[in-house]
């Protein structure tokens, strides 16, 4: 398998989206220049960076359209870091430990159109290292659960819709909880690519409450 990795990274080689060096999707330097994001958002939900930035929009659209899983784990990693810092003090201001891990979950057409879900990876990654980190002795927290959530309805992408209003009613009713006691009394961090108007994981976060979910937050790629 390693010699047809390096068959295939010899034909298609790995190319930076912002600096075109050839390396990872994302270079450790474009990475150190991407602007964190600072566009208003809810205090429950911590994006990472601006997504008006060329590098970190190209960065979500070869990952989601293109096939690019790799950045999943560029993206996981860089997401775990910012979540472990604000963990430090919710595990001591709000008890928040234990939680579960859920990816903001794709419609079933949408998931064989694209052939995976693109939050789920990142989340795959994110429990990854944090198993890691148990092995080597740190208070490991996080369970991944991709089934409990799920979408009933095939919305139009949020994206393509420019009214706040329009948005809100478009994701209305577009999520349900499969398994309400895995989710019952748990804390949870809610894992998506880009945040916008904060509609989709404001949607989520009501139904996983009305589920019974003790505290909710997200954390996103982009803002």
């Amino acid at each position: 398998m390693g010699f047809l990795y390096a068959i295939l990274d010899v034909l298609f080689p790995v190319h930076c989206v912002g600096c075109n060096s050839r390396s990872s999707y994302l270079c450790d330097k474009c990475l150190s220049d991407c602007p964190e994001a600072e566009r208003e958002s809810a205090k429950w939900i911590f994006p990472l960076y601006d997504y008006r930035h060329p590098p970190v929009k190209k960065a979500v659209w070869i990952l989601k359209y293109k096939g690019r899983r790799a950045v999943a784990g560029i993206f996981g990693e860089i997401l775990y870091g910012r979540i472990l810092e604000e963990l430090a003090d919710l595990r001591i201001m709000e008890n928040f430990r234990r939680a579960l891990l859920i990816p903001i979950p794709l419609s079933r057409a949408r998931t064989r159109e694209r052939g995976y879900n693109q939050a789920e990876l990142i989340c795959r990654k994110i429990v990854e290292l944090d198993q890691a980190n148990l092995r080597h002795g740190a208070d490991a927290s996080l369970t991944l659960e991709k089934n409990a959530l799920v979408k009933i309805k095939n919305t139009e992408h949020q994206a393509r819709i420019e009214n706040r209003s329009i948005r809100l009613k478009n994701i209305v009713g577009s999520f349900a909880v499969k398994n309400p006691e895995r989710v019952a009394g748990r804390n949870i961090i809610l894992i998506d690519d880009v945040t916008t108007t904060g509609a989709t994981l404001s949607e989520a976060k009501k139904v996983l409450k009305n589920a019974g979910a003790k505290k909710v937050i997200a954390f996103t790629v982009a803002h």
